[in-house]
């Protein structure tokens, strides 16, 4: 299967890079980008590997980043990874052009790390929507207070991970991949009300968590 060496390093990345993959796939809807993966798309259809191996490209930074927060492990999430690529090259005929492509992709990846965590039976997290967004996305910290976000990185994670599934997955993709209510809403197939309210539950059992500290 054509692609499996362009994404079998993943964790060999480093963060920020994936962090401007994430922002070139999944910022704006409108972006140029989407016209020539929707080619890409097309020829890969057709048989042409070199196309795929572009969309493995394009995508396998925010990909990595999705199952590593929901996974909670490296190894784990470059399993995922790998895996997401796979079934996303067996589906290529079932992607629905209506769709945006990235949501399509996403929706693959979270489905299989669902299926993961239920096999291991592991659950997830939740805060306010700005504590969580200004802690995990701030900008250059000053020397002194690297150690105390990357322990707040930490036990942020370690909260994400004592959430379930049905929580967990859009409150990943909500603020470590900026995706809007109606894009979260078309990567898990839910009205955009039902993921308002798994947001909102998810919040209140990581402001439990947190206080319980």
């Amino acid at each position: 299967l054509c692609g499996t060496h362009t994404y079998g390093k993943v964790s060999g990345w480093r963060r920020r890079k994936c962090k401007q993959a994430d922002r070139a796939v999944l910022s704006d809807p409108g972006e140029r980008v989407d016209d020539q993966e929707l080619i890409w798309l097309e020829q890969a259809q057709g048989g042409n590997r070199q196309a795929f191996a572009r969309l493995v490209e394009a995508y396998q930074g925010p990909v990595y980043n999705l199952a590593y927060r929901m996974l909670g492990n490296a190894a784990e999430a470059e399993d995922a990874t790998q895996e997401t690529f796979v079934r996303m090259y067996t589906k290529l005929h079932t992607f629905q052009p209506d769709k945006k492509l990235s949501s399509w992709v996403l929706s693959i990846a979270s489905h299989y790390c669902i299926d993961r965590l239920r096999r291991r039976r592991g659950e997830f997290l939740s805060l306010d929507e700005e504590p969580v967004a200004n802690t995990l996305r701030s900008g250059q910290p000053d020397p002194q207070e690297v150690a105390v976000r990357q322990e707040t990185r930490d036990r942020v994670q370690a909260m994400v991970e004592t959430l379930t599934p049905v929580y967990r997955v859009p409150l990943v993709l909500r603020y470590w991949h900026d995706l809007s209510y109606g894009e979260i809403a078309e990567v898990l197939g839910l009205s955009v009300q039902a993921v308002k309210s798994r947001l909102h539950r998810a919040r209140l059992q990581m402001a439990e968590r947190a206080g319980a500290e």
